[in-house]
């Protein structure tokens, strides 16, 4: 859960999540989603904050349904694909779902 503060302060970072969506054509649903996830686990650091936006939005189009590669959305949001498979397991389990097994 979040403040409606921490919108407030994040707003660059939500941008950011909002143009990676429209370059990998992401609904708007998954963008609510990504935000959400984004907002309910932002780091105070901004250092890591652009690492928690990218892996917020795979998570996101994971549980919509909207699935995009890791190096694709690690390339939207100018993160390695690494950072990317390092952190979005527990931002899909902290958001009650379980990571597929693949």
């Amino acid at each position: 859960m979040y403040r409606a503060s921490d919108r407030v302060d994040n707003e660059a970072w939500i941008e950011l999540v909002e143009e990676a969506c429209d370059s990998l054509d992401l609904d708007a649903e998954t963008r609510s989603t990504a935000v959400d996830l984004f907002l309910s686990r932002a780091p105070d650091d901004d250092r890591g904050k652009r690492v928690a936006a990218a892996a917020s939005l795979y998570a996101a189009s994971l549980i919509r349904g909207e699935e995009r590669s890791q190096s694709a959305v690690a390339d939207a949001m100018d993160v390695s694909r690494l950072s990317v498979q390092k952190r979005w397991k527990p931002i899909l389990e902290d958001a009650g779902f379980s990571p597929p097994s693949w």
